[in-house]
């Protein structure tokens, strides 16, 4: 299973080890470090300050007042929006992106997240029930520093998720589906698969919870370091199901029904 050859992998990508690495299945097994290029780099000042904070609410709350000074995200005049604009998206940040994902994967919010994996990572996007260029530009038309926003959730989970998880380098998190076509089977032996996930999915730490979301559970040993958001990390954020999304590629799950 040549998945380089039939373009699941771009040569290219914005972090530190490339597309076919990171989306592997030993990279499963046997995940390393992912780092965006130049993200911490640039924010060290944020990072530096979360290191002051006692607890993870304060900490949150210190990286929602950062996104907003350092995007101006709630004075849009200074990064170059005119007063008179009626951009519609002018106002699109990176809680409405991932609240947007949570209520609709296939939409316009959805593809601004599966073209921003896309990008940062190099998985290409493997499922959209849509047009999906059309609803990536749609999605990013106008909009300040959307993907640069992404960056810094992806960075900031990882950060916490360094604390809280310190001594795991795997979460077995669940997902239901009512049907497997969506997914590239590549090898099937009973409960056991090997699977090509879309390039960002869904799941949720509760078998229950995801039961009442499908016909069959996906069961997987995801790496820490291909979580970029989940439930709690933000106030009021994927809540609905203890949400985690997971950054995809190839792995080896577990399918029951």
């Amino acid at each position: 299973m040549n998945l380089e050859r039939d373009s699941a992998f771009l040569p290219f990508n914005r972090c530190n080890l490339p597309a076919s690495l990171l989306g592997s299945l030993p990279f499963q097994f046997h995940p390393a470090a992912l780092a965006l290029d130049g993200v911490e780099v640039l924010h060290r000042s944020l990072f530096k300050h979360l290191q002051s904070q006692p607890d993870h609410t304060a900490r949150a709350q210190r990286f929602m007042d950062y996104m907003s000074v350092h995007f101006c995200l709630e004075t849009l005049e200074e990064a170059g929006l005119m007063p008179d604009s009626r951009n519609k998206r002018a106002n699109a940040n990176y809680l409405r992106v991932l609240r947007g994902w949570a209520f609709d994967s296939n939409g316009r919010e959805g593809a601004v997240l599966k073209g921003w994996v896309e990008s940062r990572f190099g998985l290409t996007v493997q499922y959209h029930q849509g047009y999906y260029p059309f609803d990536r530009c749609k999605g990013l038309y106008g909009t300040n520093a959307l993907e640069s926003q992404l960056d810094l959730v992806y960075t900031y989970c990882q950060y916490e998720l360094g604390l809280s998880h310190s001594l795991q380098r795997h979460l077995t998190l669940y997902r239901g589906v009512n049907a497997l076509d969506e997914y590239r089977i590549l090898k099937r032996e009973g409960r056991k698969a090997v699977v090509l996930l879309n390039n960002v999915s869904s799941f949720t730490h509760n078998r229950e919870r995801a039961d009442e979301f499908g016909d069959y559970i996906i069961e997987a040993r995801v790496p820490v370091v291909k979580v970029l958001a989940y439930y709690d990390l933000l106030p009021k954020l994927l809540r609905g199901e203890g949400e985690f999304l997971v950054i995809g590629g190839v792995y080896e799950v577990d399918i029951s029904s």
